[in-house]
């Protein structure tokens, strides 16, 4: 039997953007990570993670990326590289038994895993990845919305800054905490919503 994880990290990346992206989705780098640890039974935040990355495919950051995130170009500048991020990231996370890797639809998920491979570093998850844009549709039986429509549809605002890793990870928090008080919530002793990975 499978041992629940004590852990939810709820994680939200930032990335090289630009207007018309379509071309160059595969150049995405990670420039910002944001995460949560929360108790899986409590929801309590138990602990955060930030850090600027320093990219290299496209060094300079777009100005569209640059409106878009608030993210300066000096930040990056300054900013460790990917490796020494992720070593970081991975030891703040504990461990893939210790935590289960959610996010807001899938883009984090393969992000991360297109910067592992391009950097030939390990990824710091297991296989499990819950989707909880898909789980806020199932528990609304409605389209899958983005973070600011569904908490507007739960009567909430959204606080801080619009795309910024930890920001957007703690309104997401906010919304599966709403979830788990409605008794829709995560189990990862038996994953008993397995279409969400």
């Amino acid at each position: 039997m499978i041992e629940p994880r004590r852990f939810l990290a709820i994680v939200d990346f930032e990335a090289t953007c630009w207007e018309r992206a379509t071309q160059r989705n595969g150049e995405r780098e990670i420039i910002e990570i944001g995460a949560l640890k929360i108790d899986a039974r409590s929801t309590r935040e138990v602990d955060v993670f930030q850090s600027f990355v320093r990219p290299v495919r496209n060094p300079k950051l777009s100005a569209f990326c640059t409106q878009l995130t608030h993210i300066t170009q000096k930040q990056v500048d300054a900013a460790p590289r990917f490796a020494a991020v992720l070593r970081e990231f991975a030891m703040w996370l504990g461990g893939p038994a210790e935590v289960l890797f959610c996010s807001w639809g899938d883009y984090d998920r393969e992000q991360l895993q297109q910067d592992c491979a391009f950097h030939q570093l390990p990824y710091p998850f297991d296989e499990r990845h819950i989707n909880l844009k898909k789980m806020f549709s199932d528990y609304r039986n409605s389209k899958a919305m983005g973070v600011h429509r569904a908490l507007k549809a739960l009567g909430m605002n959204f606080e801080g800054t619009a795309h910024r890793g930890l920001d957007d990870a703690r309104n997401i928090a906010r919304i599966y905490r709403r979830m788990h008080q409605d008794g829709y919530w995560i189990d990862d002793s038996r994953l008993a919503i397995p279409d969400l990975r």
